[in-house]
């Protein structure tokens, strides 16, 4: 099989390729994921990612299990599979149902439903319109709306650079979502 002209552009870095100057990140999240295993291609680009890495997905002001509904459905809005694919994973990992997660591609009722009119407010109009905002900030502080925007803008750098280097899916991640695929 012929892998496509722009699945060899930009590569996943092997262990073997990935440059010094990011020597400090391989050992942990970088180097366990393709996603940024692409992203070591520019080593000063992945240095700075880092913290606001740190602080997207370990600091939000957002509820876990909320950041990954506005996480999946940016990934859904973009049309990345490979951030689809890895955040029913984590949701799962977070004792997500799948009837929750598969809802994500709609329109979910109460908390879901309104971050998932955010994401798609941002993605539509570039903004969150005046009553929305006020909407999540009373439900969820002015922090985590700040996070929201923060997050989206964070995906969709990520979809971009996902989908223009066609990146696959990691392997870990195939074989979970083969072996129990997501059911609505």
């Amino acid at each position: 099989m012929t892998a496509s002209p722009r699945a060899t552009v930009c590569p996943p870095l092997s262990a073997a390729d990935w440059p010094a100057e990011a020597a400090a990140l391989q050992s942990g999240f970088a180097g366990a994921l393709n996603v940024y295993r692409v992203m070591a291609h520019n080593p000063a680009l992945l240095n700075a990612w880092a913290p606001l890495r740190q602080h997207i997905v370990k600091e939000s002001a957002l509820a876990d299990d909320l950041l990954e509904i506005v996480i999946l459905r940016a990934a859904h809005r973009m049309g990345s599979d490979y951030e689809w694919s890895h955040h029913v994973s984590r949701s799962r990992a977070l004792g997500m149902g799948d009837a929750r997660i598969a809802a994500v591609r709609g329109m979910p009722d109460g908390q879901d439903g309104l971050l998932v009119r955010a994401v798609d407010a941002l993605f539509d109009l570039r903004r969150l319109p005046p009553a929305l905002e006020a909407e999540l900030a009373e439900a969820f502080g002015r922090k985590a709306v700040f996070d929201l925007l923060a997050t989206v803008g964070f995906y969709s750098v990520l979809g971009f650079i996902l989908m223009t280097y066609d990146t696959p899916i990691d392997a870990n991640i195939t074989a979970e979502l083969a072996a129990r695929p997501l059911e609505s």
